[in-house]
């Protein structure tokens, strides 16, 4: 037969025989080229491949991977009034906080915003914040990912603070972050709330999604970045590395230094920002 044999099972039977002779994939970087041409072929979409990837992902993942450090954590003092707490919980639009106790490298519990819609505006003196804080649930930072997500499926915690090989705090992982290396950025009603592109979380610390327009982020901090070559702060500071950065990584520019909190293959989503002091003149 010539090669433009306009038999369609011809070049089915072929393949069938170069696959038998192959054999399956016999490592993961095949594994992935296989689905990479499914995905080629149309038998998948470009979502499906992307899962299927994280999937794969996760099983080599390990918490440190995806942890938010300690650095960046919003935590609550154990000692905290009531009216400090509510103020914290509106800020930063979590739904979980850390309850440090007087060491600062020592978490006594975890608060769900949710357990202070049944506390009573009480004066301060009169709040007990141990009373509704509920166990922390701990994990080392080596734990695998895949694991993380069977354990918190079993025991329906939807945070972990992670620790060390010393037993100090590393930092916490949500469900959210585990789920993310599978789906991708999961955005709540909270992150498309308008104005929540810049959120000030203690002095001189913000979070800050990547999305945000140049011209909203001078006009908050009164700076005079150019938007002419880029339109957000994610393009800006994305340049500045130059390469797409993970997780973790830190850049200067002027005098703002952008911490990558939550990023994928494809772009970043959203940065910790601390804004410097100034140096001597």
């Amino acid at each position: 037969m010539s090669d433009d044999d306009p038999d369609p099972s011809r070049g089915g039977w072929l393949r069938q025989i170069g696959m038998s002779l192959a054999g399956p994939p016999r490592d993961r970087e095949e594994l992935v080229e296989v689905l990479a041409e499914a995905q080629e072929n149309q038998l998948l979409d470009v979502d499906a491949l992307w899962m299927m990837q994280g999937v794969l992902r996760v099983s080599e993942q390990q918490v440190r991977d995806i942890m938010i450090p300690r650095s960046q954590m919003v935590v609550i003092d154990s000692d905290a009034e009531l009216a400090e707490v509510r103020a914290t919980a509106a800020e930063s639009g979590h739904s979980r906080f850390p309850i440090i106790g007087e060491s600062r490298d020592e978490v006594v519990g975890i608060l769900l915003a949710k357990d202070l819609l049944g506390v009573e505006g009480a004066d301060g003196d009169a709040f007990v914040l141990d009373a509704i804080v509920r166990p922390a649930v701990y994990v080392p930072e080596s734990k695998r990912v895949n694991v993380l997500l069977k354990e918190f499926k079993a025991s329906r915690n939807h945070m972990a603070v992670v620790v060390d090989e010393y037993g100090g705090v590393a930092g916490l992982v949500t469900i959210e972050d585990a789920l993310e290396q599978i789906v991708g950025e999961i955005d709540d009603e909270y992150d498309e709330a308008e104005g929540a592109n810049i959120l000030r979380q203690e002095k001189n610390r913000y979070q800050l999604h990547a999305l945000t327009p140049i011209d909203e982020f001078n006009r908050y901090f009164g700076t005079a970045f150019s938007d002419d070559e880029f339109d957000t702060v994610g393009g800006l500071v994305m340049h500045e590395f130059g390469h797409m950065p993970g997780r973790g990584e830190t850049t200067i520019i002027d005098r703002f230094q952008f911490n990558v909190q939550r990023a994928d293959s494809r772009r970043i989503h959203l940065f910790q920002m601390t804004v410097l002091p100034e140096g001597p003149e």
